[in-house]
């Protein structure tokens, strides 16, 4: 991609407000298509404050299997106080296995301060369904096994024991759906719950969901929730985030 070419998207995204929910474009024909929003904000004066965040998502699709990566982190300070820092990376492969039936593997990462979690390192893997695969909408459901490596800035109190780490399998169960509503304007979201298999009734559960308007074929608006509930937060954390963002997003197909 060349220079002249990226210096446009650049400044739009340099002064975008807020944050922005990027969607790749998905195309069953081996090219990587990716999306990239950059979202920022300052005030001075009575409040002091600064916002800065960033959504990635990546595709490449063929007819037989689907390469998937996506990143989101947000940083925001409030009088030379950090409010906000948190990172989650993620990628998956599947491969489809009949025309319905496809298989799945996947590595996420997460860092939240303001969780006590320091990282969260998770494979899983399993089986999934195609219940609906047309040019306007897809369906899938999808379940396995996780196995996920947490690690925390406080050490905190975890099934009787004080931990700075804690190792456990849980069951993986999913569903992800895209929504092409219009020429311009598309939808996307992905519900998906672990069960911890270790400690019976403990879950952890994220919600996430997009929606884009193109303004060309270069330029989307855009606007993200995301959600994430954790059924043990630890002592004096509450068990559920949220981050609803909006913004301008580039895409590069």
């Amino acid at each position: 991609m060349q220079f002249r070419t990226l210096a446009p998207a650049l400044l739009v995204l340099a002064t975008a407000s807020g944050a922005v929910h990027a969607q790749a474009t998905v195309k069953p024909d081996g090219q990587w298509r990716a999306a990239l929003g950059l979202g920022a904000s300052l005030s001075s004066g009575n409040t002091d404050a600064s916002n800065l965040s960033f959504n990635a998502d990546a595709v490449k699709a063929t007819a037989q299997d689907k390469i998937s990566l996506f990143g989101t982190a947000q940083y925001a300070k409030t009088n030379d106080e950090t409010t906000a820092e948190q990172l989650r990376l993620g990628s998956r492969y599947d491969r489809n296995l009949t025309d319905a039936l496809f298989g799945f593997g996947g590595l996420d990462l997460e860092r939240n301060k303001f969780s006590n979690l320091k990282l969260r390192s998770q494979l899983s893997g399993g089986l999934g369904l195609h219940v609906i695969k047309s040019a306007d909408t897809t369906f899938d459901l999808f379940g396995g096994l996780s196995y996920s490596s947490d690690k925390f800035f406080d050490a905190t109190v975890i099934d009787g024991e004080r931990r700075s780490k804690y190792n456990y399998t849980s069951l993986f169960l999913a569903e992800e759906s895209s929504h092409k509503l219009s020429d311009t304007t598309s939808a996307k979201q992905r519900l998906a719950v672990y069960p911890n298999l270790k400690n019976s009734g403990e879950y952890r559960a994220t919600f996430d969901a997009g929606l884009s308007v193109a303004m060309s074929k270069t330029y989307s608006l855009n606007v993200g929730l995301g959600v994430t509930h954790n059924s043990e937060p630890g002592a004096g954390r509450k068990a559920t985030d949220s981050l609803l963002t909006t913004g301008v997003s580039v895409k590069f197909d």
